[in-house]
């Protein structure tokens, strides 16, 4: 895969961070909880990579946002990061800017547009998504288009779950804000996806990733991400800090006094109540030293998300209470160049550096302290653990423990050898583990031979282009129970396709193909120019039937049918459905509601099997079982790419979970009125309109609703 002196073209990658606050320009790093470390990791890893020979181009892709609350940087369509990087910012869902867990009604919407981005770019040769939903985006491009894919979670869902479910929380509460349900979902299709999932400790892989059904150690590594070097460093002789001394000069009546530095986004996860607990209650603390916290970036305290607020408030709350004026700046915000002479005026002082998170996934701010030589008081839960044994550059503690935390701090503030041999290990350690160019080097190491057998994505194969057929636009429908049911209102759907030249009809089924044909032939239907059968494993064009073998080519992809049979075969409740409706690509049972496992269950049966396979329930009885690259939704973009054809052209409709890939994304979705319960949760989607009318009369009235023959209007566009 490497380019080497044969000519070939270097690597191409595509990381997908979906949130949109990211910038090259001074990236606004603790604005609020989607500007943390991960955008700083993000960013300076595609410019390391952009660097390399064997790399002709990093595309760092995530969400335009046109807000003038965040400035007009984020409508950018694209910006240079360095050489032969850059980030790319595709349009979805509303204008405005939105937090991470509102995006997930949208993250179909960006896969479609990836994919109109990829065709007209180039496919990547690797996908590398980013948090949960950008994994889940960059699982299923990577599924669409058969290109390697690699997954950061930086943090999960079940481990924040469970820290946050202590003590008094509402579950339900909880699950409402932060949509946990989905956002763990979305992690395990990421790793079942994943053929490489990086981390940045052994703790992330042993304790959290082992929580989820597809841990999969074999798939997992540990790179400890980079520290900027050159702006995290000690301080040179006589060095100005007139800038950053400005900045506190308003908060500090003795500014020459060591500085306690903490930096975190206000968050009740960082715990910062507790250093400023600490620092009130102890008058030796005060005496010998300036408490400094940054707490993200901020220009009007009242415009904070309320969380963030509410932590805001409490440390200036805990600043009066304990009657700290005087000892502890806290400035609105800091730039990157402003943040590193702050952790180099903290360790010019003999300062030390506090992180009391109730955990830290890893901790990039600890590595900023050791390349300045800034010796560390951080949480023993997470990433500090590998960061202290690799640098030795200060103490772990708990962060439940106020006492703990200030005998830390003591003894690095009153033991100067300590301080000082804390100092030096960190400068060795960062410049030994920490450095980018290391990072880089072994996560190429890891990509070549993770990928050194992939198979060339059939999409990116020359030879001749496929057709592009002569109609301007696509009705496709599933066959029973959407087509089917209703023969008037069949019969005049099938009058208006008949006398539409324009519009091309196909029609989707979980049916063999043999059994598809005869079901058609009752009906007396128009012959379709698009025929998906069962369950979205096969795909045929025009009036020959022709079959689609480039799609058909890597379908079975680590499919193995005969363990699912075996495995589903022994769950009571599943009940294998007659060798008529099995195929080379799609396991059919029928699932006995009272007595079969839930959904869910069946699926993380099989995950704990290791078998990477796709679970589609229709009406609640019916249970088919396909490869993880298969499905009406993907079968559908495939041909849409392959075609040029636009999403917003193309109506589908449907009524059984066999039809809900299709229905979302950027194509115009109908779901009739006789549809199995399992699509209700489709209902706040955006381009998917519920019909009152059942069977081809919803079908009728969802092109009414969309002007579908006409000039098409999309109503329900940012539902």
């Amino acid at each position: 895969m490497i380019a080497k002196s044969d000519g070939k073209r270097g690597l191409r990658f595509a990381f997908i961070s979906l949130h949109g606050l990211i910038r090259m320009r001074e990236p606004e790093l603790g604005r609020d909880a989607d500007t943390g470390g991960q955008v700083k990791y993000v960013l300076e890893l595609a410019a390391e990579l952009g660097r390399r020979p064997e790399v002709e181009q990093v595309d760092v892709i995530t969400r335009q946002i046109i807000d003038e609350r965040v400035g007009p940087d984020y409508a950018q369509v694209e910006e240079p990061i360095g050489e032969n990087s850059r980030i790319v910012r595709i349009p979805f869902g509303p204008k405005r800017y939105l937090k991470k867990e509102a995006l997930w009604p949208y993250v179909d919407l960006f896969v479609d547009q990836a994919v109109t981005y990829f065709r007209r770019n180039g496919l990547p040769d690797v996908i590398h998504g980013h948090y949960a939903d950008a994994g889940y985006a960059g699982a299923q491009l990577a599924r669409l288009l058969h290109v390697p894919y690699v997954f950061t979670g930086h943090s999960l869902g079940r481990v924040k779950r469970e820290r946050l479910t202590h003590g008094d929380a509402d579950p339900q509460s909880l699950e409402k804000k932060y949509r946990f349900r989905q956002r763990i979902e979305a992690e395990e299709l990421s790793l079942e996806t994943a053929s490489l999932v990086v981390a940045s400790t052994h703790q992330e892989i042993e304790d959290q990733y082992q929580r989820y059904d597809h841990y999969a150690p074999e798939r997992m590594e540990v790179i400890p991400p980079g520290v900027d070097l050159d702006l995290f460093r000690p301080a040179e002789p006589n060095e100005d800090f007139t800038e950053i001394r400005a900045a506190l000069a308003p908060f500090l009546r003795e500014p020459e006094k060591p500085i306690i530095m903490a930096m975190a986004r206000p968050d009740e996860r960082k715990n910062l109540g507790m250093l400023f607990r600490v620092y009130g209650e102890s008058p030796d603390l005060q005496r010998l030293a300036n408490l400094v916290v940054v707490m993200g970036t901020r220009e009007d305290l009242r415009k904070f998300p309320r969380a963030q607020r509410e932590a805001l408030l409490e440390a200036l709350t805990l600043i009066d209470v304990y009657d700290l004026y005087g000892k502890v700046a806290y400035p609105k915000g800091v730039n990157p160049t402003m943040g590193g002479s702050l952790f180099r005026l903290a360790a010019e002082s003999r300062g030390m550096f506090v992180n009391p998170a109730l955990t830290e996934p890893f901790g990039l701010t600890l590595l900023e302290a050791a390349g300045s030589g800034l010796p560390i008081v951080a949480t023993h839960d997470g990433g500090p653990r590998d960061i202290v044994a690799n640098c030795r550059n200060g103490v772990l503690i708990d962060p439940h423990d106020a006492g703990a935390i200030e005998r830390a701090i003591l003894r690095g503030l009153t033991e100067p050898d300590q301080w000082q041999e804390w100092a030096d290990s960190g400068l060795a350690g960062a410049r030994k583990h920490y450095s980018w160019a290391a990072h880089v080097d072994r996560y190429l190491r890891e990509i070549t031979e993770t990928f050194e057998r992939w198979q060339t994505p059939v999409l990116a194969e020359g030879g001749r282009p496929a057709r592009r057929p002569e109609f301007e636009r696509l009705l496709i429908a599933d066959l029973d129970n959407t087509l089917a049911g209703d023969d008037p209102a069949l019969h005049d759907l099938s009058e208006m396709i008949n006398s539409s030249s324009d519009v091309g009809f196909g029609i989707v089924t979980g049916r063999r193909l043999d059994d598809a044909r005869r079901i058609m032939k009752d009906l007396d239907l128009p012959t379709p120019d698009v025929l998906l059968t069962s369950a979205g494993t096969e795909l045929y064009y025009g009036t020959k039937l022709t079959r689609d073998e480039s799609w058909q080519k890597q379908m079975g992809f680590q499919w193995k049918p005969d363990e699912i049979y075996a495995a589903l075969d022994e769950i009571q409740g599943l009940y294998r459905q007659p060798e008529a409706e099995q195929s080379k690509f799609k396991i059919s049972y029928t699932a006995d509601p009272e007595i079969a496992p839930k959904l869910a269950r069946l699926r993380k049966i099989l995950r704990e099997k290791g078998l990477r396979v796709k679970l589609v329930l229709s009406l609640g009885i019916y249970l088919d079982a396909i490869p993880q690259r298969a499905g009406t939704g993907l079968a559908l973009r495939h041909l849409l790419y392959k075609w040029g054809f636009s999403p917003e052209h193309v109506l589908v409709a449907g009524d059984s979970g066999n039809d809900e890939e299709m229905l979302k994304g950027r194509t115009l979705g109908v779901v009739v009125g006789n549809h199995g319960p399992e699509l209700n949760r489709l209902k706040k989607m955006p381009r998917i309109y519920f019909a009152e009318g059942k069977h081809a009369r919803g079908i009728l009235e969802g092109i009414e609703y969309y002007g579908f023959m006409n000039a098409i209007r999309i109503p329900n566009d940012l539902a």
